[in-house]
């Protein structure tokens, strides 16, 4: 039996109706590599059955505390079932891009059941109409909760149903799996009064590391020796409550040619090049509406603190840096340059600040409060009435840049599929495989309803950044110029 963190925790006690806790991931794979050039859905199930023992996440369920009064404990399923976790559907001819969106779409925007282990995957055939995609291609689309894994710990649950070639055996469990017995109610409760006891302790040992560091942060800001994080966010139509129905989308680019890019403003990052180019999309679509604020967008950027010891950690260990998107910005070229600009100064705020620092102070956080505070928040629509904190997460998730298969079938692209909260109804998650980097997207229905729109808004915001940078003598002059 393991106790999440606080900041596992925290997205459980988040969860309200119109804001499921979930995101997950599109791969889409080729079966023609596989034995025989076909994979049946049979075959799927006994492929993940043979390694479920890779990642902790597949077989493990909550139990909560009465009335959240200590965080949740992981326990062994003693009731898993595989079948009900692993589904089957097709798409209908033609079995196009658009229709396998609003398909994902749909899977998400319904709550994983959480009284079993938190995670779905969905087998969809039927893609024989998707641009770069073999005819007859299928998908498998994951549903995980985001308090069992963060961007970095959900690489675990990708290389547990992969192998690196198609005709790879599955590794052997050092030990058999053991399910365990739900803790009694009496039990629970020594528990949650036993940890409450000491958490004054932790908290002191906490603020003994937090203060002193908070303490050379605001000397270094008195000083200007680094630069406060943005305060003037603006508000924009993803900075309202949130529906219970999503959408989704993504645009898959070469990894060569952000490269090419980001080499044309020193110090520049890949990063720091899909931020431009979400920027430019961002303020393409709100010109379009006709809705563009004078202030720039702001984006929230998870950062990884795990260390070398921490990469078998589940969970979520993640701090976060504010940024510019630059969409005051109109200028390609320019922008970047806003762009590379913001993230150095934000990253340096960060390093001050110290990456765990938020982490540790999650622990402190009482369970009750937190879920309380943030069913009322929904019910009462307060991300209306409150300040944004940040106007979209820009998160990027680094994946593998060899060929990946499962049951035979090679991985041919990966997508990712992000969640939402009230008051921030737009997220891009990030991915990158086999030399391709997806820019995909998620929102709120009421909030984006052109998805296909906004996609073109990210192709066009690209192909303008690329154009801009491509020039040598422009690029010489805007370079002196600024």
């Amino acid at each position: 039996m393991q106790q999440l963190s606080g900041m596992d925790a925290s997205f459980l006690y988040a969860e309200t109706p119109r804001a499921h806790m979930a995101g997950g991931g599109i791969a889409i794979y080729d079966p023609s590599t596989a034995p025989g050039g076909r994979v049946t859905f049979k075959g799927i199930l006994d492929h993940i059955d043979k390694r479920l023992h890779a990642a902790r996440v597949f077989r493990q369920r909550l139990v909560r505390v009465p009335f959240d009064l200590d965080h949740p404990y992981w326990i062994e399923d003693p009731d898993f079932d595989l079948e009900f976790h692993v589904r089957h559907i097709a798409l209908p001819k033609p079995g196009d891009w658009r229709q396998l969106c609003i398909q994902v779409a749909r899977l998400v925007s319904r709550p994983l059941d959480l009284d079993r282990p938190l995670w779905e995957f969905y087998v969809v055939e039927g893609l024989d109409n998707v641009e770069g995609i073999p005819r007859g291609s299928f998908a498998v689309v994951t549903k995980v909760h985001h308090a069992a894994i963060d961007g970095m710990s959900g690489m675990e649950m990708t290389n547990a149903i992969h192998d690196d070639s198609p005709t790879a055996t599955p590794s052997v469990p050092d030990v058999d799996w053991q399910p365990e017995s739900a803790p009694s109610t009496a039990n629970l409760l020594l528990r949650a009064t036993m940890n409450n006891a000491t958490r004054p302790m932790h908290a002191s040992r906490v603020a003994a590391r937090s203060v002193p560091q908070l303490g050379r942060l605001q000397r270094q800001l008195t000083e200007r020796a680094i630069a406060p994080p943005p305060t003037r966010i603006p508000r924009t139509r993803w900075s309202g409550p949130v529906s219970a129905h999503r959408v989704f989308d993504a645009v898959r680019l070469r990894l060569d040619d952000l490269r090419v890019i980001k080499a044309t403003v020193p110090g520049a990052t890949i990063n720091d090049v899909v931020l431009t180019t979400v920027g430019g999309a961002l303020r393409t679509y709100l010109l379009a509406k006709d809705e563009l604020p004078d202030d720039p967008l702001i984006a929230m950027a998870p950062i990884s603190v795990r260390s070398e010891t921490d990469k078998a950690a589940a969970g979520n260990m993640v701090s976060g840096m504010l940024t510019t998107l630059g969409t005051d910005v109109a200028d390609p070229y320019q922008r970047l340059v806003a762009v590379r600009e913001g993230t150095h100064e934000s990253k340096e705020f960060a390093n001050a600040l110290g990456a765990r620092t938020l982490l540790d102070m999650a622990d402190l956080m009482p369970g009750g409060l937190v879920g309380l505070g943030a069913r009322t928040s929904a019910r009462l629509s307060l991300a209306n009435r409150m300040r944004p904190m940040f106007n979209t997460t820009v998160t990027n998730m680094p994946g593998p840049q060899h060929p990946l298969y499962m049951a035979g079938a090679q991985l041919v692209a990966m997508y990712v599929v992000g969640m939402i909260i009230e008051g921030m109804g737009l997220i891009h998650p990030v991915t990158s495989y086999c030399g391709d980097i997806t820019i995909s997207f998620t929102s709120c229905r009421e909030m984006l309803p052109d998805p296909g729109f906004y996609a073109d808004c990210i192709r066009e915001s690209f192909d303008d950044l690329s154009t801009a940078t491509s020039n040598p003598s422009t690029l010489r002059r805007r370079t002196s110029q600024h």
